[in-house]
């Protein structure tokens, strides 16, 4: 159960994340980042790894574009 919601707020927070690798919208990481943060902890709550870890690649992606922009752009 902890795992479908893990990966449920993994899909909510890519949906966020996508336009936000968008020139001038790189601040919507900022309101992805805790419900990223949030699917890791349910991920490792769950018996199964796979929610987390998908939990893991879109906080890359997203820690990556905050990173090249600078924080806000």
């Amino acid at each position: 159960m902890m795992n479908i919601l893990s990966f449920l707020l993994g899909i909510i927070s890519l949906v966020i994340v996508i336009p936000a690798t968008i020139p001038l919208l790189g601040w919507a990481n900022w309101f992805a980042l805790p419900l990223i943060v949030i699917g890791v902890v349910l991920g490792q709550i769950s018996s199964s790894n796979s929610g987390r870890n998908f939990c893991l690649v879109v906080l890359a992606i997203a820690a990556l574009r905050l990173t090249l922009g600078g924080g806000i752009i």
